[in-house]
C-alpha cells in the first residue's frame, strides 16, 4: 500500500498546530516506531556476521564491551581503535545497556556470528 509522502516542513507546520498533549503523543509514537534504536550502532548481514557495530566501522559493539569488562579504560580504547570517537563510546554503551543478552551471548561465542 503506497502512502503519500508528507514533506518535512509539513510535518512541522502539523506539529506547530498541535495542542502540548497532542505533541506528547506524536512524541510517544515515534519512540515506539523506533524501538531499541541508538544512534551510531548499525547492524548489517554482511558486516562482521551481522553483529551490532560502530558506524563508519566495522568495530562490533561486543568487542568494546568485552574490552571494558576486562578492564581496559576509555581512553585505551580510543588510542587503540584511532576510528573511535568519544560519542562512539557512548553509543556502544548505550547500545549494551538495550541488548544486554545479545552482546553477552557475543562475547561468550563471537564465533556463531
Amino acid at each position: 500500500m503506497d502512502h503519500p509522502m508528507a514533506s518535512l516542513r509539513d510535518i512541522e507546520d502539523a506539529i506547530g498546530a498541535l495542542v502540548p498533549a497532542e505533541k506528547a503523543q506524536v512524541l510517544k509514537m515515534i519512540v515506539q516506531d523506533l524501538g531499541d534504536a541508538v544512534p551510531g550502532i548499525e547492524s548489517q548481514s554482511d558486516i562482521s556476521g551481522g553483529a551490532a557495530c560502530i558506524v563508519r566501522t566495522r568495530i562490533p559493539v561486543w568487542t568494546l564491551v568485552q574490552g571494558r569488562k576486562l578492564g581496559i579504560s576509555e581512553a585505551d580504547l580510543l588510542r587503540d581503535f584511532p576510528s573511535l570517537r568519544a560519542e562512539d563510546l557512548v553509543n556502544a554503551w548505550a547500545y549494551y545497556r538495550s541488548h544486554r543478552d545479545e552482546i553477552d551471548l557475543q562475547i561468550l561465542d563471537p564465533v556463531t556470528l
